[in-house]
């Protein structure tokens, strides 16, 4: 084990990541003990100037973001053919390990720990960065219950990832989204359809898009349309069902156009379902591996609790616009006639339909009610009256002339 990356003391190893080791190691100048990615730069020289240009490049865009829900980088450098991160020391464990251990957590706990990353991903997708490679294992539950997303910025650059035949790396196949698959340019929405996933995967215990190989999962990425979660658990609300679906639409037009609206909808989902008991959970640590006794898997960062305290609606995104996910919700909400019905009538989102899955009491969107047209018909019978009443003054003020 090598003892010194630039100024930093290595004290252990912590494992292997996709791109090279990861220590733990202490920063002499201000006695902080930090977390150093290292990534293997024993490449062809023009390969290995075109992989360091992006590997810095990508490490100074994620260096930039400061946010409760994702890992704080502290610097970037070079030793001999080894380009390092030193970024914060988290005590806790990989959210896949934890998933491993634990098997399903509660759904009220999954929404928990999907509203944080997607709240971190908010952050991250203001500053115009996308993170490409969102999956459990680049999620860290820490000491306190906070969520972290690490690897931001470089997750592009794992060795380990699918290249197209240009090169690019897209990600891991069983996360990536449909354009991803396709080698096409993405923006924030490709980032959402892979926390999509990953909360399909959370809530069932199984992958929404699974197959032998590789390109068994593209097809099904591209082509195939998972069943309801609730099928496979009985727990996971018919309001879930739909934001699920609204994640993974296979259109980006279609889909969640900002992680935003996909935290906001996931609190208020939460907030509609009875609290589990949130028994304390065995958790080991990033480094040395101890157990944590006493870590809640319902940690809340700051941010996301002055988001939840900003919350103006406990209904569902004004943004849910996509008729393939209304139309998956009505098929398990309603009869097959009513399904038919809209089926051919559907043009644009009919609110009713949502409004099945939200408790009246909990939400501050006025509902639409049938008072207007019992109004309207009011009105006429109304103005009949006054016609008939006109008219049989009339006739007896000619009786009686």
């Amino acid at each position: 084990m090598i003892s010194q990356l630039g100024r930093y003391e290595v004290i252990s190893e912590l494992g292997q990541g996709a791109m090279g080791v990861v220590y733990k190691a202490k920063d002499p100048l201000i006695d902080r003990i930090v977390a150093i990615k290292t990534i293997n730069l024993g490449l062809a020289q023009e390969e290995k100037e075109e992989y360091e240009g992006r590997f810095y490049q990508e490490a100074r865009a994620a260096g930039r973001l400061n946010h409760p829900n994702i890992v704080t980088i502290y610097d970037v450098g070079k030793s001999g053919d080894i380009a390092y991160i030193a970024m914060e020391f988290l005590q806790g464990c990989e959210l896949r390990d934890l998933l491993r251990e634990s098997g399903n957590l509660p759904v009220d706990q999954v929404l928990d720990v999907v509203a944080q990353v997607a709240q971190g991903l908010a952050y991250a997708h203001e500053h115009e960065i996308v993170h490409r490679d969102i999956k459990p294992s680049n999620i860290m539950v820490i000491r306190d219950g906070h969520v972290k997303i690490t690897d931001f910025g470089i997750a592009r650059m794992a060795s380990s990832a699918v290249r197209t035949q240009t090169g690019m790396v897209l990600g891991s196949p069983k996360y990536m989204s449909p354009e991803q698959v396709l080698g096409k340019v993405i923006d924030q929405r490709s980032d959402i359809f892979s926390l999509g996933v990953m909360l399909y995967e959370m809530l069932t215990g199984e992958p929404p898009f699974a197959g032998e190989n590789v390109n068994a999962i593209m097809f099904q990425t591209l082509n195939s349309t998972p069943v309801a979660p609730s099928t496979l658990n009985s727990k996971v609300p018919d309001m879930l069902n739909f934001i699920v679906a609204k994640a993974l639409a296979k259109g980006v037009d279609d889909r969640y156009q900002n992680a935003q609206d996909f935290a906001r909808d996931l609190r208020a989902c939460r907030e509609t379902l009875p609290r589990s008991d949130r028994p304390m959970v065995t958790v080991p640590s990033s480094g040395e591996r101890k157990k944590l006794d006493g870590m809640i898997i319902t940690g809340r960062s700051q941010v996301a609790d002055q988001e939840e305290n900003a919350l103006t609606t406990l209904g569902l995104s004004t943004n849910f616009d996509s008729s393939e996910a209304t139309m998956r919700l009505a098929a398990l909400t309603t009869n097959p006639e009513e399904v038919d019905e809209l089926s051919k009538t559907l043009k644009i989102m009919r609110p009713q339909l949502i409004k099945q899955s939200v408790p009246k009491a909990r939400s501050a969107v006025p509902p639409r009610t049938a008072s207007v047209a019992p109004t309207k018909k009011s009105a006429g019978k109304f103005k009949i009256l006054i016609l008939l009443m006109a008219v049989l003054a009339l006739a007896v003020a000619i009786y009686i002339k």
